[in-house]
C-alpha cells in the first residue's frame, strides 16, 4: 500500500506492507509551491514506491457528499477539485500529487480518503452556523472540521470514553471524541477556523474582517493571502516554526513569547470547550509535529486545566518520545502522546473498501 499524504507543508510518501510495518519512505517539502510531477515521479522510482498493489490519498474537503474512501475516476476528481477554494493550503497540492501518482502508477487503483469524513457524526448544533437558512441551504454553509484521519486514529486508540484529541501542527484542530465519534471540533467550513495555527490565523472576528475590507484598504486578494499564509505564529513571531518560537521566548524575545502566550491561550480554551461538549473528560492526547515533540507546549496546556482534573508529569512530559503516558500519578484525566499515523487510518480505509468490506465504492 503506497499511502499519499499531502499537507500544508509537506507530501508524505508511505510503503506499507501487509504487516502495516513502512518499508520505503519519503518526505519532499510543498510550503508554497506546489510539488512537482517529476519531484514525485523520482522519489517513486529512487525509493522503490511503486512496489504497491494500491494507492491511498488523504484528501483534505471531501465535502456533504465525499463522505466515505472511493475509488477515484475523472468524476471523482473533478469533485475534489470544485472544492478546492474551501481549503486552498491543501486541496490543490493533494490533486497534484493524485495526478503525479496516476501518471507514474497508471494501473494501480487510487483510493481517496477524506479528512472531513471522520466529522460527518457532529449533531446539527455542532454543525450549524447561524447564518438564513437559504444562505446554509444554497451553499450548503456548515462546519465540515478537518484532520479527521488524524483524530480518527486517536479515536481508534481510545475507542471508548471521552477524549479531547489535539492535532497540534503546522494546522491544528482540537476534536471532542465520545465512544469513537467526532461529538465536535474546532475547525469549521475551512480549515482556517479555529486555533492559532503555523501561517493561519485561526478564529477572528469576521466585523474585523469586514472593517480591514471596507475602511482599511485591504483587498479580498490580500485579506485571503494574509489569513492563509502570513498571520498565526508567522504574524506574531515572524516565524510559523515552533521550535523556533519557544526558542526566541525562551531567549526573551517580547514578539515569540507574545505567539507562545497567545497559542497557548487559545488551546486552552478550545480544550475546555471540548470537555464541555463532550460533559467532561478522561483522555487529554497530543498528536502532530507540535503536539508529538513540544514538550513546552502540553505543559503549557495543562497547567491552565486543572480545573478539569488535568496534570502531567514534568519528567514523563519532558521525556516523551513516541506513544507516551505523561500522566501525573493522581490525575484525574490521563493524559497521552499519540505518534501520528494517518497513514495506517488511510491504509485501513483503502483495504475495507478494496475488499468490499465497509464504505461503497462511489461517492453519493
Amino acid at each position: 500500500m503506497l499511502v499519499v499524504n499531502a499537507g500544508s507543508s509537506s507530501l508524505k510518501l508511505r510503503l506499507l506492507d501487509e504487516d502495516d510495518r513502512v518499508v520505503a519512505s519519503c518526505d519532499l517539502p510543498a510550503e508554497r509551491s506546489r510539488v512537482s510531477a517529476a519531484a514525485v515521479h523520482d522519489a517513486i522510482e529512487r525509493h522503490g514506491l511503486g512496489a504497491c498493489d494500491a494507492v491511498g490519498h488523504r484528501i483534505v474537503h471531501g465535502g456533504s457528499e465525499l463522505r466515505d474512501p472511493v475509488l477515484i475516476d475523472a468524476d471523482v476528481r473533478a469533485r475534489i477539485a470544485a472544492l478546492s477554494t474551501l481549503a486552498p493550503l491543501h486541496q490543490a497540492k493533494s490533486l497534484d500529487a493524485l495526478d503525479a501518482v496516476s501518471a507514474a502508477l497508471p494501473d494501480t487503483p487510487a483510493v481517496a480518503c477524506f479528512d472531513t469524513a471522520f466529522h460527518r457524526t457532529l449533531e446539527p448544533s455542532a454543525a450549524t452556523y447561524a447564518l438564513p437558512e437559504e444562505w446554509r441551504e444554497r451553499w450548503d454553509l456548515r462546519r465540515f472540521g478537518f484532520h479527521g484521519l488524524s483524530h480518527s486514529w486517536v479515536a481508534r486508540r481510545f475507542a471508548t470514553g471521552r477524549v479531547v484529541s489535539c492535532h497540534l501542527g503546522a494546522g491544528a484542530s482540537l476534536c471532542a471524541i465520545r465512544d469513537g465519534r467526532s461529538v465536535d471540533t474546532t475547525m469549521g467550513f475551512t480549515p482556517l477556523e479555529g486555533l492559532v495555527m503555523a501561517t493561519r490565523s485561526g478564529d477572528v472576528d469576521p466585523g474585523l474582517v469586514l472593517w480591514l475590507l471596507e475602511h482599511a484598504g485591504v483587498d479580498l486578494r490580500e485579506m485571503a493571502e494574509t489569513l492563509e499564509h502570513g498571520s498565526g505564529l508567522l504574524g506574531l513571531a515572524g516565524s510559523g516554526d515552533m521550535r523556533v518560537v519557544l526558542e526566541r521566548a525562551a531567549a526573551g524575545d517580547e514578539r515569540a513569547a507574545l505567539a507562545r502566550d497567545v497559542y497557548l491561550h487559545r488551546l486552552r480554551a478550545g480544550i475546555a470547550a471540548m470537555a464541555a461538549a463532550l460533559g467532561g473528560i478522561d483522555v487529554l492526547a497530543f498528536t502532530g509535529g507540535v503536539g508529538e515533540n513540544a514538550a513546552e507546549v502540553r505543559s503549557g496546556a495543562a497547567a491552565g486545566l486543572g480545573f478539569l482534573g488535568v496534570a502531567i508529569d514534568s519528567d514523563r512530559n519532558a521525556q516523551a518520545r513516541g506513544d507516551a503516558d505523561i500522566s501525573a500519578e493522581a490525575a484525574q484525566v490521563k493524559t497521552y502522546v499519540v505518534t501520528s499515523r494517518e497513514d495506517l487510518e488511510i491504509a485501513a480505509e483503502v483495504r475495507a473498501l478494496l475488499s468490499g468490506d465497509g464504505a461503497t465504492t462511489r461517492a453519493g
